[in-house]
């Protein structure tokens, strides 16, 4: 069962491309601060939902495209529309040390890349 089109796999990779910015290996030594691991919400005080997904996305990054299964598809969508929304709810000011960027980096967009 593939409920993804051929155009529809490709416009999403290359969403994803966009919306993530940051390269495996920044992503992961990113997740391994403590910064990192501070922000996001979790189920009962574990992992963010953000960390679980920056996992993930380091995954993602590192797999050729034909590897990609729906399930990895539906994910970078998912990563498609939280940077996007994450990104129009920018505060003012200086967002270096702010959770907001934190958030996103998470994710694996970093705002002032």
């Amino acid at each position: 069962m593939s409920g993804t089109t051929e155009k529809g796999r490709k416009d999403t990779i290359e969403e994803f491309g966009e919306a993530v910015n940051m390269t495996p290996s920044s992503l992961k030594e990113w997740l391994a601060t403590e910064e990192s691991k501070e922000v996001g919400q979790s189920d009962g005080g574990g992992e963010s939902t953000g960390h679980a997904s920056g996992r993930r996305i380091v995954e993602l990054l590192e797999k050729r495209n034909s590897d990609l299964t729906d399930n990895d598809i539906a994910h970078m969508r998912k990563v498609v529309g939280y940077v996007h929304r994450h990104l129009a709810q920018r505060p003012s000011g200086d967002v270096r040390e702010t959770s907001w960027r934190f958030s996103l980096m998470n994710w694996g967009h970093d705002p002032l890349a």
